[in-house]
């Protein structure tokens, strides 16, 4: 009725029959039970990270507090990344073909409103985190490639290697057919102390260096 405004915590519910008669007199009734909708109260997330390089895949199910115990609820995004994630059966998921990668980019912001079947909603911000992995070295750069003969331990040049994971150390070791007239010290590839390169005997060398990373992995 006008005079009357429904309160959750005081009455969360109605019974009513509602009885209907025809011109002739003739009745139906029916029962029915009139449930107070409130407004959800809180989103949780069960998960709120992934590991880079992530392409396409669930984060974690939403969950939504309601005292209407029956409510169900619709998710939409908002905020400054929702245009990475989309909401799929009840799941925070990355959109099909987005990338998460580490070095780019480490948190994501995304705000999640529920909204139930009465047209009333909560939101929540999430910040989804994207924890960095080992990435291989991907290519290896020396410095100089030509060393003077009769010059015993020379400094060809200075080893540098591409690798994802800024910070990331590397160790270096020599393989085939001219290794054993090779070393590294301090990053450099030189020849052995006790190796004098001399042109009339041999004018080039061949030498294959291994970058490896603090996580085992190389190029």
């Amino acid at each position: 009725k006008d005079t009357v405004s429904a309160n959750y915590e005081t009455k969360a519910s109605y019974a009513v029959t509602v009885t209907a008669t025809d011109s002739g007199g003739l009745t139906a009734s029916q029962n029915y039970t009139v449930e107070v909708n409130v407004a959800p109260t809180e989103i949780s997330l069960d998960n709120d990270s992934v590991a880079e390089n992530y392409i396409g895949g669930p984060v974690g199910t939403l969950t939504t507090t309601d005292a209407n115990s029956n409510d169900e609820f619709t998710y939409t995004l908002s905020g400054t990344d929702a245009a990475s994630f989309e909401v799929v059966e009840g799941a925070l998921r990355v959109k099909s073909g987005t990338w998460f990668d580490y070095e780019t980019k480490s948190a994501y912001s995304v705000i999640v409103t529920a909204t139930d079947q009465g047209g009333l909603s909560v939101e929540k911000t999430f910040t989804v985190t994207v924890n960095d992995i080992n990435e291989a070295p991907t290519a290896i750069a020396l410095s100089a490639t030509a060393i003077n003969e009769n010059a015993a331990g020379a400094v060809v040049g200075t080893l540098t290697t591409t690798d994802e994971d800024v910070g990331d150390s590397h160790t270096y070791t020599l393989s085939g057919a001219d290794a054993d007239s090779f070393e590294v010290v301090s990053g450099q590839l030189k020849l052995k102390s006790s190796v004098s390169a001399n042109y009339e005997t041999k004018s080039s060398y061949a030498v294959t260096v291994t970058a490896t990373d603090s996580g085992g992995l190389a190029t």
